[in-house]
């Protein structure tokens, strides 16, 4: 019989994942992580780690399978908070879930799993695995979840193909309702469970006093930038080359605070990122004001008026080359190569049509339609109709 430790983790989707896999006639264990001391900086009441272990351990006993907690808050706070703290401080905005599943779940988890004798590691996410054999040898593919709403493939878009070999994801066929109703027919605790929000593993956490741990508040300067700005009126030479082309929609925007007039002040750069609309408290403007850059070298947060404002949009992106993850290496593009996606920058984004370009100074994303707040340090992912192909960090 097969051993399958599943990362229960207090919510309805991992327990009905641990359900389905008992039923599938798995020998399975199930497994919660700890990955958070700090109550300090989480919003009560929010997804406590506790409550979340005690759903997981009241739905092991319902099951009849073995349960234990692992306390992983050590490589925790080294693999994704100092990492965070590291991207926030630099102006960039990471993405924890993302990281989480490729430094914790699929990595320090997984390799406990292993060590206990399991076979594979099952989580609750709404995805699909399948399989075919190239040339000898088998290739595995991370496809989208059935539920559209519920697609959770963009979380795992930095998985490896010796990951993927080791991962089950019994909930993928089903649709978030029918998963609820399982659970309700299996009588199980996190049948009604909302579903926990913020950051994985901790719940809801207020982000500003979770940096200010590290990274001091900091007094700057609002400026909002008009829509007609000469900066969004520059044109590429008609004799470009294509890497000109890329380098130029890719491009970041040089900004300077004469540019526009100062509407306020902020408590530090860093607490902000592109497109963030609340937290800026600038009243009296005609129409909302949202942050189309930040500079954490001189502490300015840049903001135009309302969602369409060109300092929100741009055609291009870049991957720089240390950055670039395939999860089908065989698929991986050669210089000069060029492949035509669907990719996403966001979890949720509606995929767009998009052309994958490999040059020496990088990878290059270029989008059909300009993109709205194109963010350095999230993940922009690709897909071949609803297979997850490959991914990498926003630079």
């Amino acid at each position: 019989m097969k051993r399958v430790v599943v990362g229960l983790s207090g919510g309805v989707d991992s327990s009905v994942a641990a359900y389905l896999l008992q039923k599938q006639g798995y020998e399975v264990i199930g497994l919660f992580m700890k990955n958070w001391h700090d109550d300090s900086v989480t919003i009560s009441n929010e997804c406590p780690w506790l409550e979340d272990s005690n759903d997981a351990l009241l739905v092991a006993e319902k099951l009849g399978i073995p349960f234990q907690t692992v306390d992983l808050s050590e490589q925790y706070q080294e693999k994704i908070v100092d990492y965070m703290f590291n991207e926030y401080e630099k102006g960039r905005t990471p993405n924890p879930d993302v990281l989480c599943n490729r430094e914790i779940k699929f990595d320090v988890f997984m390799k406990i799993a292993l060590s206990l004798g399991a076979d594979y590691v099952a989580t609750g996410h709404y995805c699909r695995k399948t399989e075919f054999e190239q040339d000898g040898q088998v290739i595995y593919q991370l496809k989208a979840g059935a539920d559209n709403n519920k697609d959770q493939s963009y979380f795992l878009c930095q998985l490896s193909q010796e990951q993927l070999a080791k991962s089950l994801f019994p909930i993928g066929e089903l649709t978030k309702p029918e998963v609820r109703e399982i659970a309700a027919e299996m009588e199980l605790v996190t049948a009604e469970k909302k579903d926990s929000q913020g950051l994985c593993f901790i719940g809801k956490v207020r982000l500003p006093e979770f940096l200010q741990q590290k990274l001091q508040p900091k007094e700057g300067l609002i400026v909002q930038v008009d829509k007609n700005d000469p900066i969004y009126q520059t044109e590429l030479p008609a004799d470009r080359t294509t890497e000109q082309e890329l380098q130029y929609h890719a491009a970041k925007r040089n900004y300077n605070p004469q540019m526009g007039k100062v509407v306020g002040k902020h408590q530090g750069a860093h607490y902000f990122t592109n497109g963030q609309r609340k937290g800026l408290n600038v009243g009296g403007t005609t129409d909302p004001l949202f942050v189309i850059a930040t500079d954490v070298d001189t502490n300015t947060i840049y903001t135009g008026l309302t969602s369409q404002h060109p300092g929100l949009f741009k055609k291009g992106l870049r991957i720089a080359t240390e950055e670039i993850h395939w999860i089908r290496e065989d698929l991986a593009l050669k210089n000069g190569d060029t492949m035509e996606v669907m990719a996403r920058i966001r979890y949720r984004q509606p995929l767009q049509k998009a052309t994958l370009h490999q040059l020496e100074s990088g990878l290059y994303l270029l989008f059909e339609e300009p993109q709205s707040a194109i963010t350095e340090g999230q993940f922009a992912a690709w897909y071949h109709d609803d297979e997850l192909t490959g991914s990498g960090v926003i630079s």
